[in-house]
């Protein structure tokens, strides 16, 4: 494997993921497909080695947010059915049928638009109509009295030529919280699909594959895993939310290191970083470590988030900037220039995890691990050995 810039980096454990794919199996009836999320870059763990480890491990579809994510599935050698989650320019259509991709169809007139440019090409795109049962996001609205008119217009979209419906969903808005008003919602939520598709059907209108769970679905409502499951998060082995946390078992697939850069000892009364905003109130060591803001560690965790260094905790102090950040050292004498910095991950006895990082800036694990930026090297582990790097700034892979 090639060396690799040892500043900041994330390893990217391939067995973990396994293991998470293989827990949300086991959670599935026969038959029951997987669709694995891997938009954002497969939340930040990176397109290429995540979603090869993933069709080894046998999912069924990937699930992305927009064409180019799913044209780099396909660049990478990933064949198998993939779903766009979001509107794809229509001028950008092509793409679809030269790639197999399919295509959420969320309103009648991007349909109509999306027809003609097929049409005119002569081609048949695979789609899947989205229905809103109270996301209120994308999707044709499949409740109260707008109901009929979304029946009627998906009725029309059957009928165009160049459009082939393979499959019918919607997205929950609350199914990873345990309140009873969430869960009469998700319920809610789940009858209006129900009740659409029904109406669908007995209009004789294709549905296709039938799917609404995400991965708090996955977890919280099996009775409604239906004909696929679209699981995110849980397979990078991090929870929906605190109210999903241990439901089931996940293994958490990234942990971001850094290096101890610079080590000193300061007077009291000496101001640190920008804005000044620490003093030291004694004679203290200071360790520079190399990762900051433009990495993924956010301004805003200034004077608040802690490090592992020697499986000790060293507080961050002074302010995040956008390359290094300081921490005190006192309680860890022994620390030494090039130590390792664990930023989210086990170290000895002790551990951050990327919950632990979220809480710091008040925000979701879902966010943390999709700021982690592209400066930093993913390195991928499998059978305890690492097994390839991804270099963003260098634009290219070593297997």
């Amino acid at each position: 494997m090639r060396e690799f810039l040892k500043r900041s980096w994330a390893t990217i454990d391939l067995d973990a993921i396994g293991r998470n794919i293989a827990a949300v199996r086991a959670r599935l009836a026969p038959g029951c497909r997987l669709m694995a999320v891997v938009k954002a870059d497969a939340y930040g763990h990176g397109d290429r080695f995540v979603a090869t480890a993933m069709a080894r491990a046998g999912v069924d579809w990937f699930g992305v947010s927009n064409i180019d994510e799913a044209v780099s599935l396909r660049r990478h050698g990933i064949c198998h059915p993939t779903l766009i989650f979001g509107p794809t320019p229509v001028q950008m259509a092509g793409l679809l049928s030269r790639y197999n991709i399919t295509q959420m169809i969320p309103s009648l007139e991007y349909a109509r638009s999306l027809q003609e440019i097929a049409q005119a090409s002569e081609d048949v795109l695979e789609v899947h109509i989205k229905l809103d049962t109270g996301m209120s996001r994308l999707g044709f609205l499949a409740y109260g009295e707008d109901l009929n008119r979304s029946l009627d217009e998906i009725g029309e979209i059957a009928k165009m030529p160049n459009l082939s419906i393979t499959g019918t969903f919607t997205h929950f808005a609350v199914a990873d919280e345990d309140d009873p008003e969430s869960v009469a919602f998700t319920k809610l939520q789940f009858q209006r699909f129900q009740e659409a598709l029904s109406q669908l059907e007995e209009r004789g209108i294709p549905t296709g594959i039938r799917h609404c769970c995400n991965s708090a679905g996955v977890i919280n409502y099996p009775e409604m895993h239906l004909d696929m499951v679209r699981p995110g998060v849980i397979l990078y082995g991090l929870s929906p939310s605190a109210d999903c946390q241990g439901r089931m078992p996940l293994s958490p697939a990234m942990s971001l290191y850094s290096t101890l850069t610079l080590v000193k000892t300061v007077a009291a009364g000496t101001t640190l970083s920008y804005g000044r905003i620490f003093t030291a109130p004694h004679k203290m060591r200071v360790g520079t470590v190399s990762i900051g803001y433009a990495d993924g560690f956010e301004r805003n965790l200034s004077g608040k988030a802690k490090v592992l260094i020697r499986g000790k905790f060293a507080p961050v102090i002074g302010r995040v900037c956008m390359d290094q950040l300081m921490v005190d050292l006192t309680d860890i004498p022994d620390a030494q220039e090039l130590d390792l910095v664990t930023v989210v991950g086990q170290d000895g006895e002790n551990a951050i995890s990327f919950d632990d990082f979220a809480a710091q800036s008040d925000t979701v694990n879902y966010e943390k691990i999709c700021l982690v930026g592209k400066r930093v090297p993913r390195v991928y582990r499998k059978g305890g050995m690492d097994i390839g790097v991804a270099e963003y700034l260098k634009k290219d892979f070593d297997l």
